[in-house]
């Protein structure tokens, strides 16, 4: 299974030169915990979290509404691909203490986002699946 069949296909994004607020408006619309900054060709420039408003602008007591998101986003970006297992995202969101992995095709370009509740879903779904299944001939021997 692919990480693009349970996560956000075509998320939010807002571009590098957009404001803060703007990238704020968007979230709280979608209601996501990140949104993904891109350019022009939709090539991943960087990430801007929840994390990143507490830490980067409200607490250095930026105005969000004046504040380019260029300013403020994550640029280090770990990248997830269409060939990125369930598994491997899980490995990395949870070593690096990651929500968020935007997934991209191989010119880095957006194609969806993924998210830790995403990944644990789809895992625990994974999991219920292999029990049924060991489950059934149990069920049928007796």
């Amino acid at each position: 299974m692919s990480l693009l069949d349970f996560c956000d296909q075509n998320p939010p994004s807002v571009a590098p030169e957009s404001t803060v607020a703007e990238a704020i408006r968007l979230m709280l619309e979608a209601r996501v915990g990140a949104i993904t900054v891109v350019d022009a060709e939709r090539v991943v420039a960087g990430i801007f979290t929840e994390r990143d408003v507490m830490r980067r602008v409200a607490y250095a007591g930026l105005d969000p509404a004046r504040t380019p998101l260029a300013d403020v986003m994550t640029r280090a970006v770990e990248l997830a691909t269409e060939a990125t297992t369930d598994s491997e995202a899980l490995t990395v969101m949870l070593t690096r203490h990651y929500r968020h992995l935007p997934v991209v095709d191989a010119q880095g370009r957006l194609l969806g986002m993924a998210s830790i509740r995403h990944v644990l879903c789809a895992r625990v779904d994974q999991l219920l699946q292999e029990l049924a299944q060991q489950k059934a001939p149990t069920a049928a021997r007796n």
